[in-house]
This record gives structure tokens, C-alpha cells and sequence, in this order.
């Protein structure tokens, strides 16, 4: 049920903001700029709703259905989401996958350091 909702409410989502992209608005013309617009003006009457206008209702009323239905439905279970969480500091790795110490660097045990060169090394 959950996941039949979560569907119908992105098929929704992406339906209106198609349908609005789709729609005019109410001063698209020039003539409506300079007041040229009769009987449609800005604030006036606008008439008879179009078909997209009523496509656009519906479709918000369905957004808003689901997007209550889902938000009731998350709220519904006895269990947080932040339960389950654990830190990143907390979590446990295996020996051979444990990062490097932060500014220090890291060498192989069976590796040797250079000698640093003494006096007698370099004649001058």
C-alpha cells in the first residue's frame, strides 16, 4: 500500500508541473501590458475555466492526498528512523582496513629507515 502510494504521488508531482509549465498566463499577450487586454484584465474576469485549469485542481488535490496519507503513514509506526543510526567513530573495522593516523605516515614493519648520514660521511 505504501509503495502504491509513493507511486501515484511521483506520478502526480511530475503530472503538475507539467501542466502548469503547459499553461499561459494571464497577461501573455503585449495588449495586456498597455491595458489593450478588454475583458480579460489582470484582476477581472476571466471566464469560463479551461480544461488544464481544471486538470490542475484535480491534480492538486490528489498531490495533497497523498502527500497527507504518506506523511500519516510514516508517523503511524512505533519506531524512529534515528534508532537504527550509529556514528561513524563507533563502527568497528578489521585490522587490515583501519585508516592511516591523520598528518602521521604510515610504513611497513619490515622496512628499514635510511641511517641519517654522520660527520664522517661527508668530507669536505
Amino acid at each position: 500500500m505504501h509503495l502504491l502510494i509513493i507511486i501515484i504521488h511521483l506520478f502526480v508531482c511530475f503530472s503538475l508541473i507539467g501542466i502548469v509549465l503547459l499553461q499561459t498566463g494571464k497577461g501573455a499577450s503585449m495588449g495586456a501590458m498597455f491595458g489593450g487586454a478588454g475583458n480579460q484584465t489582470l484582476f477581472g474576469n476571466t471566464g469560463a475555466s479551461t480544461f488544464l485549469g481544471k486538470i490542475t485542481t484535480v491534480a492538486a488535490v490528489v498531490f495533497m492526498v497523498t502527500s497527507l496519507s504518506l506523511a500519516y503513514i510514516s508517523k503511524s509506526g512505533d519506531k524512529s528512523v534515528v534508532e537504527d543510526f550509529q556514528p561513524a567513530a563507533e563502527e568497528s573495522l578489521p585490522a587490515d582496513q583501519v585508516p592511516p593516523a591523520p598528518g602521521g605516515e604510515q610504513s611497513a614493519p619490515d622496512e628499514q629507515a635510511p641511517a641519517a648520514p654522520s660527520a664522517d660521511d661527508n668530507p669536505q
